[in-house]
């Protein structure tokens, strides 16, 4: 059976997250994507949000990961993530992509991105 799919895009945060000191003291914004793959049918049937993911709380718990406990790297970040959506049990896998476009880079370019996907074991 294919998964259907519940996405969240371009979810914006505050964090101190990197591992210079000025990451850690100023802070940046992050952009989170989480793709979840799940199977909507139980919810649509019953026409019940309880038996689907409440994207509303969902990003309240993500935006809060990103605002708290700081780390190094945003593979951490994301992992982090990933954990917090697979905490639903509808949720068979998540994929999540959080973007940090005002990386320390000294070069022209657009955006950073580290995409990660988790399932359950």
């Amino acid at each position: 059976m294919s998964l259907d799919r519940i996405e969240l895009r371009g979810l914006r945060a505050r964090g101190r997250h990197g591992v210079l000191p000025a990451e850690r003291e100023l802070g940046q914004e992050f952009v989170v994507d989480v793709s979840l793959g799940l199977d909507t049918r139980p919810a649509a049937e019953n026409d019940d949000l309880s038996r689907t993911v409440d994207y509303g709380t969902l990003a309240g718990k993500l935006v809060a990961a990103v605002e708290g406990e700081p780390v190094d790297l945003i593979e951490t970040l994301a992992d982090r993530l990933a954990k917090i959506c697979l905490e639903d049990p509808a949720v068979v896998e998540a994929e999540v992509t959080v973007h940090k476009p005002s990386a320390p880079v000294p070069h022209p370019f657009t955006d950073v991105a580290v995409k990660i996907r988790r399932s359950r074991p």
